[in-house]
């Protein structure tokens, strides 16, 4: 897989970031998490979770990915109304629609990747898994250790429970629809 850009600085969202916060804050004080227990599970700093709880922090989206996975919840579950466009180091997403089907949630998104530009995703909870159908450009797309490849009208799914990425091959960017598969876990 192409190198990873590490442009983790930049925001996920235009707005809403109070309201993530306050999400997040609901849903680790529902499931009796300490700020600092929440931190561990999300591999995030104590200090990035406090800021993005207290609404003062923008966060990019590995963080919100690695907190969602960590509370055990499809990334909507922490956005709330349908967000604008989402940003990651190199992808970026607007959300089409999400699905509820009695045990499963789905996030359908439009997926955009500028050529040459590559990220990596966090680990989402067990069992979620990621199907991308590629429009245009070439897709490198995966587990971060198994990565695959798709080209217009080309169709790869993953499991999204491990590490993963997704980079533009070539000099064209890749446009495509991406589907998360959100099971929920046993309570």
């Amino acid at each position: 897989m192409v190198a990873a850009s590490e442009g983790g600085g930049r925001p996920a969202l235009t707005e809403g970031a109070a309201e993530v916060g306050g999400r997040v804050r609901e849903f680790r004080e529902r499931r009796g998490l300490s700020l600092s227990e929440l931190a561990r599970r999300a591999s995030v700093g104590k200090a990035t979770l406090s800021g993005l709880e207290a609404g003062v922090r923008n966060p990019t989206l590995d963080t919100l990915h690695a907190v969602a996975a960590a509370l055990d919840l499809p990334l909507t579950a922490l956005l709330g109304p349908p967000p604008g466009a989402l940003h990651g180091a190199a992808v970026e997403m607007r959300l089409l629609r999400v699905f509820d089907d009695g045990p499963v949630t789905y996030e359908l998104y439009r997926m955009r990747i500028p050529a040459g530009l590559a990220q990596r995703s966090p680990a989402h909870h067990a069992g979620v898994t990621e199907h991308a159908t590629v429009f245009a450009g070439v897709l490198e797309t995966g587990p971060v250790d198994a990565p695959q490849r798709a080209g217009p009208g080309d169709h790869v799914e993953w499991a999204a429970d491990v590490p993963h990425g997704y980079a533009a091959l070539g000099e064209s960017d890749v446009l495509a629809g991406l589907l998360i598969r959100y099971p929920r876990p046993e309570r």
